[in-house]
């Protein structure tokens, strides 16, 4: 039997409403800082598609007040299953903004373990979404990378790698020193914008974003949003391929 879920969450943005909108409501600015390729026809009542690992997960728009409100009702899945977000804006004072998440819908069988993954998950990526704003405000990723990697149960081992491969003690604090070190690409000095052993930590660098994630199932997860120009996307994948690989094997 499918099971109701509701998710809410809430954050302090260093943005204006508009790039807030701009970064929730197009589909370059989602593809800034959340998972997957996202497609987003303005418009009440328009469509919206978010592909991710090569499957596609279509949505109508439910509300757009740009500036204000946006959200949409994913189509129903077996069962009757479904996600709907929707998304209200506030403005705050010098030119801050605060955005309110409510995630809710259907989930299968396994709603528990899909619903804990659920309700980690959505503040991590708005903590996501805040490290773009602050950082990267008036640009959107040239490349955005979602990279897969095994199902581990071994949480104290993927923690491991993760701050291995950053440069971190075993209990980074936000705003440690990074180092992004990993075979076929030079080095990037970043810093930690969150760390919540043993499933999340985001890396910001120069050239973009970094999020490591051990989440629903075990499955380990390197995310990567890159605003430099020249991006060479091909190598990037390869690389993190072999570390994903190399580390779980």
């Amino acid at each position: 039997m499918p099971h109701e879920f509701e998710v809410r969450e809430e954050i302090l943005l260093k943005a204006t409403p508009e790039e807030v909108w701009d970064a929730i409501a197009t589909g370059p600015g989602v593809d800034s800082w959340f998972m997957g390729h996202s497609e987003i026809e303005p418009g009440e009542g328009s469509r919206s598609k978010v592909t991710l690992a090569g499957f596609a997960q279509e949505a109508t728009v439910t509300a757009w007040e740009p500036g204000r409100r946006f959200a949409t009702r994913g189509d129903d899945g077996p069962g009757g299953t479904f996600m709907a977000f929707e998304y209200l804006i506030e403005a705050r004072d010098q030119g801050s903004t605060l955005l309110r998440l409510v995630h809710n819908g259907m989930l299968d069988d396994n709603w528990e373990s899909q619903y804990d993954s659920l309700s980690k998950g959505d503040g991590m990526y708005l903590r996501k979404l805040a490290t773009y704003l602050a950082h990267f405000p008036g640009r959107t990723a040239t490349y955005s990378m979602f990279r897969p990697g095994p199902q581990v149960p071994d949480h104290d081992r993927v923690w491991s790698a993760f701050t291995d491969v950053a440069g971190l003690t075993a209990n980074p604090i936000v705003g440690a020193p990074a180092r992004i070190a990993v075979d076929g690409l030079p080095p990037s000095d970043g810093v930690v914008e969150f760390a919540d052993s043993p499933n999340w930590l985001g890396v910001r660098t120069d050239e973009g974003i970094y999020m490591f994630v051990h989440g629903y199932r075990d499955a380990v997860v390197v995310e990567y949003h890159c605003f430099a120009p020249d991006v060479d996307s091909t190598q990037l994948d390869k690389a993190w391929e072999y570390w994903l690989d190399r580390s779980f094997a």
